[in-house]
């Protein structure tokens, strides 16, 4: 029987592309609550919700990569502020043997993907440590923010698309 991948190249041992979550970390987390306590004693309609995020990558070395995480979420009910709230949550991944294309789709999409859920987590939790009920972000595409930031960086480029990932700072 023949093999059916003669004249791949198989990955070496060693050689296969590996991404590993190494840590992660809050870098900031503010939280803040002007009105308390009268905001929470007071009804009244529901708040609107203000809820933003951003993605974040710098290369620490040749292998380990920091994403971080930004989410900004701020409720007014009328034009009282309820709570604003601002989190920046990292993870810090080891990519080895990873081709070059596709370096950044794995760094700005599947590594948020990865630290997404510990990020919401700690967002609901301070919420609710602040009187309101938690806030919980609906799941996130981020390869739809990937494709967004993407464009945005190609019309500043004048149709060239630049590099998404900082690169490391000399020590």
């Amino acid at each position: 029987m023949a093999d059916e991948n003669q004249g791949a190249a198989a990955p070496q041992p060693g050689q296969a592309p590996s991404m590993n979550l190494v840590g992660q970390y809050i870098r900031d987390l503010s939280f803040e609550n002007p009105g308390a306590p009268t905001t929470l004693l007071s009804g009244g309609a529901n708040p609107a919700f203000n809820v933003s995020i951003s993605v974040g990558v710098k290369k620490q070395n040749d292998e380990i990569y920091a994403v971080e995480l930004t989410l900004n979420a701020k409720a007014n009910r009328d034009e009282t502020v309820l709570f604003n709230v601002e989190l920046v949550y990292g993870g810090i991944f080891r990519l080895k043997n990873v081709p070059e294309n596709q370096l950044s789709p794995l760094l700005m999409i599947e590594c948020p993907r990865l630290i997404f859920p510990f990020a919401r987590q700690v967002l609901a939790s301070v919420t609710q440590q602040g009187g309101f009920p938690p806030l919980m972000m609906e799941p996130v595409d981020f390869s739809a923010i990937y494709r967004q930031n993407l464009a945005k960086l190609a019309q500043q480029n004048g149709g060239t698309a630049a590099p998404l990932v900082e690169p490391a700072k000399p020590n």
